[in-house]
């Protein structure tokens, strides 16, 4: 035997002992050649990145619709219009042309059976917003203003919507009815020209700011205690108590807030009545505004009770294709450009004097006499600038 031949056996022996040593063994091969392993892998991370590629598509498509459902249903209740498409219009705002968009926000309680002079007005506020340079201010209107109501003469002016509501007032340029007669009856006393207004039951405070998971309001009293009026029922939440600075409240608290006039009753913090509720509801709205951002607006678990609460309770004449750019402009008027007066405080001054009517009211007029405006114009048109 030659040695290369028992060099090669040698060799073909160790291979099959333990001892021995042998060349790494390679995978064996599918006789199609393919890889075994690979293809699986491959197939399950494909699988694994189309089901997150959907998901990325199908959930905020689910979020678009629903939002889009839960904005449809309001909108067909609040302005008689579920097109959301036409919000997307944007059309001009009335007294863009002035550049000052003046919005009416009326509060009365027609949603409380029980309460007495349901139809008169328990709060008139004017929120001007500058679509110059994103300042406003929010103006409160005592509700025992003495004016002259048209057609009926004087009275309280809070009686001007219960008068057009029961004369169902109509006249070119006003809204028909009650809040037709109060804006002309605005605009021919302080000379305030009113573009929108809107109407609230006052259940409209406590769900809207419920639906906000509650708002932060600050309490500002003359009294180191804070306010307290112990004249509310049980039913309606009993006694406010609220220690000043900033304090976060719930739908009820926010309610009675805007509600409380302390007087009778061993009530504190509520010395000037029915401005210091004017001053509370201020704040409220100024609480409700910080409170709403995009974040809510577009959180269908979130925006669906906000929507109701407004739809519910708030009747406008805002068309929907006005509601964005009204919108944009009222949030983007920051905070700090957005004052707070009334008729008792314009810059310092008061503008106001305690009367007593024929009939032996209490009422207010203005420092200057009665239907004497002049004054009160003067400073709101200050304001304007």
């Amino acid at each position: 035997m030659s040695i290369k031949k028992q060099q090669k056996d040698i060799y073909t022996v160790g291979r099959t002992l333990s001892t021995g040593t042998s060349p790494p063994k390679q995978p064996m091969r599918p006789i199609n050649g393919t890889e075994p392993l690979q293809k699986p892998k491959r197939a399950v991370w494909k699988k694994l990145l189309l089901v997150v590629f959907l998901l990325m598509l199908v959930v905020p498509l689910i979020i678009i619709i629903w939002d889009a459902r839960n904005y449809s249903h309001a909108s067909q209740r609040l302005f008689g219009d579920g097109n959301l498409l036409n919000a997307l219009s944007q059309s001009p705002l009335k007294g863009e042309d002035r550049q000052r968009v003046n919005l009416m926000i009326v509060g009365y309680s027609a949603d409380d059976p029980g309460h007495a002079g349901a139809k008169l007005t328990d709060s008139i506020m004017i929120v001007s917003l500058s679509t110059a340079n994103h300042t406003g201010y929010m103006l409160s209107i005592p509700r025992d203003l003495y004016v002259s109501i048209p057609d009926f003469g004087r009275a309280k002016i809070n009686e001007a919507y219960q008068d057009g509501e029961l004369s169902s007032f109509s006249e070119a340029g006003y809204p028909t009815g009650g809040m037709g007669l109060l804006e002309k009856t605005v605009y021919e006393s302080l000379g305030i020209q009113t573009d929108y207004f809107a109407v609230l039951d006052y259940a409209a405070v406590r769900d809207i700011t419920n639906s906000l998971g509650g708002i932060t309001v600050n309490i500002q009293s003359s009294d180191p205690r804070g306010i307290y009026d112990p004249n509310f029922k049980p039913q309606e939440g009993g006694p406010l108590r609220l220690p000043n600075g900033p304090q976060q409240i719930d739908g009820l608290t926010a309610l009675r807030l805007t509600r409380a006039r302390g007087a009778a009753g061993g009530s504190y913090g509520l010395a000037q009545s029915d401005f210091d509720r004017t001053k509370n509801q201020q704040a409220v709205l100024t609480g409700i505004k910080q409170a709403i951002n995009w974040s809510v607006l577009l959180n269908p678990t979130k925006n669906d009770t906000l929507l109701d609460g407004a739809a519910d309770n708030i009747r406008t004449d805002i068309q929907i294709s006005e509601v964005l750019p009204l919108f944009k402009l009222f949030h983007g008027t920051p905070e700090s450009a957005m004052k707070s007066v009334t008729l008792r405080d314009i810059n310092g001054q008061n503008l106001l004097k305690s009367y007593t009517t024929p009939y032996g009211q209490s009422a207010l007029i203005p420092l200057a006499g009665i239907n004497n405006y002049s004054d009160i114009r003067v400073a709101i048109h200050a304001m304007d600038q």
